[in-house]
């Protein structure tokens, strides 16, 4: 099975979840499990401490188990909950730039990684963190939800309401800032 046909198929099983977790707490339980880490993650990129990562995270989902009748399946379930952690993100800002300790994102690894790839994405982690936060933050946003939240460029694009393009130019300019804050070589496809 190709990779773009093995997208469709999760992209579908996942629209079907989301249909089923209108009546079926266990549907959306699964969605939940799916992907909390990368909400969670993108909270504590954004917020830098563990209760109010998990606090956002908590919400997010409540919101998405509220609204999930308004997930029409049009993008990825993914784009739509990580959209729903934005806009909680805003409003536990309201509007105030944060200071962006991002160094406890690294220490809450993916699921299912083998432990030579947990310890090479740990360090790449530790060395984005420390410069992200010097980072314009409609770039940093784009790389968060690339990187932490680990959604496509389409995927982010939905969330920001930019265009694709728009988006790769914003990982491409803030990748660019980062490189120059750091040693680490970022390979990462656009």
């Amino acid at each position: 099975m190709t990779t773009l046909m093995a997208t469709q198929t999760k992209e579908q099983d996942e629209i079907d979840l989301a249909r089923q977790s209108i009546a079926n707490v266990d549907a959306f339980a699964e969605l939940y499990r799916r992907h909390m880490t990368r909400v969670y993650r993108y909270h504590i990129a954004h917020v830098g401490n563990v209760k109010d990562a998990e606090d956002l995270t908590s919400q997010t989902f409540m919101a998405a188990m509220e609204g999930i009748r308004s997930f029409r399946g049009s993008g990825s379930f993914a784009a739509w909950v990580l959209g729903i952690a934005s806009k909680k993100r805003l409003m536990f800002f309201r509007g105030k730039r944060p200071e962006l300790p991002l160094d406890e994102a690294v220490q809450y690894p993916s699921p299912g990684l083998p432990t030579d790839k947990a310890a090479t994405q740990r360090l790449q982690l530790e060395s984005i963190s420390r410069a992200l936060r010097q980072v314009a933050p409609d770039r940093a946003e784009a790389i968060s939800l690339t990187y932490f939240g680990g959604l496509s460029n389409l995927e982010a694009a939905r969330v920001l309401n930019k265009s694709e393009a728009a988006v790769k130019m914003l990982i491409s300019r803030g990748l660019q800032d980062l490189r120059e804050r750091t040693s680490l070589a970022l390979e990462v496809e656009l």
